[in-house]
């Protein structure tokens, strides 16, 4: 069973983790360091317990899970676990997810050749999406896999081993980091360099366009919603350009090196374009609960008062290289969309919903569902919130209800000795 985290009494960014349960006694853990495709090291944790045959793999783009709620859950039903990073875990500044793709297959490989009798994928929240890119690019023939990142520099799928996963475990996951993006970046930003700048017409926190005082709700026009997400597409494409035109400076740098071996343009080539994305926790269905209605609690991934954390530090994509905008960030460039990969998930297939999820609301898990490939599809909906805590105090967190649905799948499916 796991248990809540008793909620903070302050700081706008409380409540989002939960503890874990312990994990079983007889736990075997080993570290594990891989090599990729094209050469980077990735460090994996594979937990097992006596007569365990069948393996599930939990990874995220950016995230750390090696202590996921869900390990101690899965090992107590007579399931290993393998948790593993990218290259780029904590540290997303120039996640490139055509790469973490090559992350993956170096994890799914080793599992493969340690003789489990199933290898599965499950992606929670980001890892959703990651997971169907790589199963979609690990299905194909090689020949017809990427050959290069939406910044135009080659990726080599082709000459990579990737497995194909025995079944796929989806957890409340998101359309993709630059579909959620496109939906949570605030288009009033009228500035990229000034942090404060806002078009007041867009602002999405003023009570002039429907915004209530927290924790009421707000109340938005359709009139405003169509225009504020007609903004944030217009603000995606602007910071696309601004990123593509980066990405053409230093292949120009490159290519005057390699006519002139002069170190200025190696140095031109090398220098780093660092962009700094302000304000991306804006989507109005944190605020205005009667868009899109679930269960989920008034405010954002990050808090309870979007409207303060939007300024904040945190964020998603608030630093990142051109590359990693367009690959990861960018709704209107990245490969990595959950929608545009489920075609590829063509094995037996379990998607997990939760009723107050703050990132997949429920038209999104409807429609993902129903992209899905595979002939066996199983959708099913427990209380609980993004990151798998409890509806309200004193219920069942959502990470113990999807638990236990897991493993019921997963015993139904895929054998265990134990």
């Amino acid at each position: 069973m796991i248990v809540s985290t008793p909620p903070a009494t302050s700081g706008i960014g409380a409540g989002r983790y939960i503890e874990s349960a312990e994990q079983p006694a007889n736990t075997t853990t080993s570290v594990h360091e891989l090599s990729t495709a094209d050469g980077a090291k990735v460090t994996g944790v594979l937990r097992t317990v006596p007569g365990a045959s069948t393996v599930v793999a939990l990874m995220h783009p950016r995230q750390d899970l090696t202590h996921h709620v869900l390990v101690p859950e899965l090992l107590a039903r007579g399931f290993a676990v393998w948790t593993q990073g990218t290259r780029s875990v904590n540290n997303d500044l120039n996640l490139v997810h055509e790469q973490a793709l090559l992350d993956v297959a170096a994890g799914q490989v080793y599992l493969r050749d340690n003789d489990f009798g199933s290898v599965l994928a499950l992606g929670h929240s980001g890892g959703g999406a990651l997971f169907a890119f790589y199963h979609e690019q690990a299905g194909l023939a090689p020949a017809d896999r990427l050959t290069a990142t939406p910044a135009g520099r080659p990726i080599d799928l082709a000459g990579a081993d990737m497995p194909v996963p025995d079944g796929a475990i989806f957890l409340a996951p998101h359309p993709g980091q630059g579909q959620l993006l496109l939906r949570l970046i605030d288009p009033s930003v009228s500035d990229e360099s000034d942090p404060l700048s806002v078009n007041p017409s867009l602002n999405p926190f003023d009570p002039a366009n429907g915004f209530a005082e927290p924790p009421e709700s707000s109340s938005y026009s359709a009139e405003f919603i169509e225009r504020y997400r007609i903004a944030q597409r217009d603000r995606v494409a602007r910071i696309d350009a601004v990123a593509r035109d980066y990405v053409a400076e230093s292949g120009r740098a490159r290519a005057h090196f390699e006519v002139s071996g002069d170190p200025a343009d190696r140095r031109a080539a090398l220098a780093p374009r660092v962009m700094t994305v302000y304000r991306t926790d804006a989507d109005l269905r944190f605020v205005d609960l009667s868009l899109s209605p679930n269960d989920r609690p008034y405010g954002s991934l990050f808090g309870r008062r979007p409207d303060l954390t939007d300024y904040g530090l945190v964020g998603f994509g608030r630093l990142t290289t051109p590359e990693a905008w367009l690959s990861t960030w960018s709704g209107l460039s990245s490969n990595a969309g959950f929608l545009r990969c489920a075609p590829g998930v063509q094995v037996p297939t379990l998607f997990v919903e939760l009723t107050g999820d703050q990132a997949c609301f429920p038209e999104d898990a409807a429609e993902m569902v129903n992209a899905l490939g595979a002939d066996d599809v199983v959708h099913v909906r427990v209380e609980g919130t993004h990151f798998g805590g409890p509806i309200r105090k004193g219920a069942p967190t959502g990470a113990s209800l999807a638990a236990a649905e897991i493993g019921g799948w997963l015993a139904d499916r895929f054998a265990t000795d134990s």
